[in-house]
């Protein structure tokens, strides 16, 4: 895959550049900062929803889960659309399906037509799943391959910075006294009563999210007639690995994605509802996603310095895992505020898995890297799986401890990950 200011026969996305062009990578901050503050809205979502549409906790978890199982459907269909486009062309569509998901998320929420309101939902994890399969490939062999984990962690920090204002916003402006709505709705006198209270209260997220339409329909408009070039995968048709030998390495990264994202999601979409059960005051948890963000922020600082100049993505990856599994055992031996303390530092353990899994689930893959991003994008279906065990199970068994056996098995599997990601680099 070729970087901005080559022409095609340069450069492949098999083939990593020897130094980064970090003007060309300053390029996508902006767009990851859009991708990080329309993902992290999910948490406070669920709060939203809950009220909004009178939903148990399981209903309630579906705003994620349908939310991320549009990548698993659509990864592998967006590798074939970027084929065809070209990545300029395929991030303004991208955009562009954004824009519409989010007007129509903002028409049926204030509707409060709950299943519309989840297709577009599915519209906007379309677009994002398009955008994703384009861009994280891109910057893995923007620059050697061995630094991809700080090229990918740069851009980190502007999404978990615009993931950390999402909730903020979206606790300030529209769940502003969430506390005090769900008393009045829960003393309603009537029915109607209760209707009328809710119709004010899903009305809040109308404006915003056609705004916020709008916005992305601009920067759709703005990406397409960029001097960005039209990158296609053409060059270097022989190159790289084949396909029978690519599996287990492709494989092993999917699953390594759907556990990570599975956990980001616990620590950072569902913290809100962890701490519910402690009974700490919505008008507290509804911020509690934007803390986790905080520490994803100092994970993401401390990985961009780290990597590659004094440890390997490799070993990191493995010392992130083993953080994890010390604060999931910290969330279950202690209560209240303490315990939500050890979900928020899940952040900074989680910060790096991403940008040191994707470079190494591609890593080789020549021609087949774009299919491989694609397979290892799918593996975001975790986000949708994994949330939806806990709501299920949370009630039967106590969330610490369903929380526990959900967070332990997948980052001790993310840690066998980096050993194995570690085999093959010393294979070369």
């Amino acid at each position: 895959m070729p970087t901005p200011g080559q022409s095609s026969g340069q450069s492949s996305a098999g083939t990593a550049l020897e130094t980064t062009p970090w003007g060309s990578v300053f390029m996508f901050c902006g767009l990851f900062a859009i991708f990080g503050f329309v993902t992290w809205l999910n948490g406070p979502l669920i709060t939203f929803s809950k009220l909004a549409f009178s939903l148990s906790d399981v209903e309630a978890f579906l705003v994620p889960s349908v939310f991320y199982l549009s990548y698993f459907f659509l990864a592998l269909p967006s590798a074939f659309i970027l084929r065809k486009t070209g990545m300029k062309t395929g991030m303004a569509l991208g955009l562009l399906a954004m824009a519409i998901g989010a007007a129509g998320f903002g028409q049926f929420a204030s509707m409060r037509l709950f299943p519309p309101t989840l297709v577009s939902l599915f519209v906007i994890g379309a677009g994002l799943s398009l955008l994703q399969t384009a861009s994280n490939p891109y910057i893995s062999v923007l620059g050697p391959i061995e630094s991809g984990a700080q090229r990918i962690a740069l851009l980190g920090i502007f999404n978990k910075l615009a993931g950390a204002a999402a909730p903020v916003l979206i606790g300030t402006f529209i769940l502003n006294g969430i506390g005090h709505m769900q008393a009045q709705v829960d003393a309603a006198p009537t029915t109607a009563a209760r209707d009328l209270l809710l119709d004010a209260f899903a009305a809040r997220i109308h404006l915003p999210y056609l705004l916020m339409g709008a916005f992305l329909a601009v920067i759709a408009v703005l990406v397409y007639k960029s001097p960005l070039p039209n990158i296609s995968d053409d060059a270097n048709p022989g190159s790289g690995k084949s396909f029978v030998a690519a599996i287990p390495q492709m494989f092993f990264g999917f699953l390594a994605i759907f556990f990570y994202v599975g956990v980001e999601v616990m620590a950072g979409d569902a913290v809100g509802t962890y701490g519910n059960g402690f009974n700490l005051p919505l008008d507290q948890t509804k911020f509690f996603t934007s803390f986790t963000m905080v520490t994803m922020l100092i994970g993401y600082l401390c990985g961009l310095v780290a990597i590659p100049r004094f440890t390997s993505q490799e070993k990191y990856l493995t010392f992130s895992a083993v953080l994890g599994i010390l604060f999931s055992v910290g969330a279950f031996l202690t209560k209240g505020y303490t315990s939500v303390a050890f979900v928020w530092a899940l952040g900074f353990a989680n910060a790096m898995m991403w940008p040191a899994i994707f470079p190494l689930g591609i890593r080789g893959l020549g021609k087949l890297t774009e299919f491989g991003a694609a397979f290892l994008v799918m593996g975001i279906i975790g986000g949708a799986v994994i949330p939806q065990l806990f709501a299920h199970f949370k009630d039967q068994y106590g969330f610490q401890l369903v929380f526990l056996c959900l967070m332990v098995p997948a980052y001790l599997y993310i840690f066998l990950f980096g050993l194995f990601a570690a085999r093959l680099a010393k294979r070369g």
